[in-house]
């Protein structure tokens, strides 16, 4: 006796099912050309100096949303070599992908080179909210943050705020 495992009617009736899913899942402007993608070329990003939440030193280049507003939010951080960042913490979650160089990043409220190895490119790290962490960096190192605004950053040690508002 032979088995077979194709049943016309449940395909047919799978197929029809997925259809509908389909349609109901995509938003209503998909059809009218609302929607569109965005692209950032490699060539487009220009890095700007700060921001001023971070030791002097570090660029940026906010490639999606705003991190100042709510909402999702997808920025670059270009890092020199020797750079650190000491023990602070975010209000959301944060998203790390090294683009390139290598990063150093470890959880606690003391900066231990020892505890935060050297990621290479392509690593990723999920720090959740509340969590408070540090970074370094060997070499020029550029990382992408995605996260949630607004976003803001509490120093473990206020003396350590660029911004001056111990």
């Amino acid at each position: 006796m032979k088995t077979s495992f194709y049943n016309p009617a449940l395909v047919a009736t799978t197929a029809l099912g997925l259809g509908a899913l389909v349609l109901l899942s995509v938003p209503g402007s998909a059809h009218d050309g609302e929607l569109h993608h965005t692209a950032a070329p490699v060539e487009d990003i220009t890095f700007a100096p700060g921001p001023a939440t971070l030791p002097e030193g570090a660029e940026f280049a906010v490639l999606h949303g705003n991190p100042a507003e709510p909402g999702p939010f997808v920025m670059r951080l270009k890092f020199p070599a020797g750079y650190e960042i000491p023990p602070h913490l975010h209000p959301e979650d944060e998203i790390v992908t090294v683009i390139s160089g290598g990063f150093g990043m470890g959880a606690g409220e003391a900066l231990d080179r020892a505890e935060a190895p050297i990621l290479a490119p392509g690593s990723f790290v999920h720090l959740p909210a509340g969590m408070a962490h540090f970074a370094w960096t060997k070499e020029e190192t550029v990382v992408q943050i995605n996260a949630v605004g607004p976003f803001g950053i509490t120093y473990v040690d206020p003396a350590d705020d660029p911004r001056g508002t111990n």
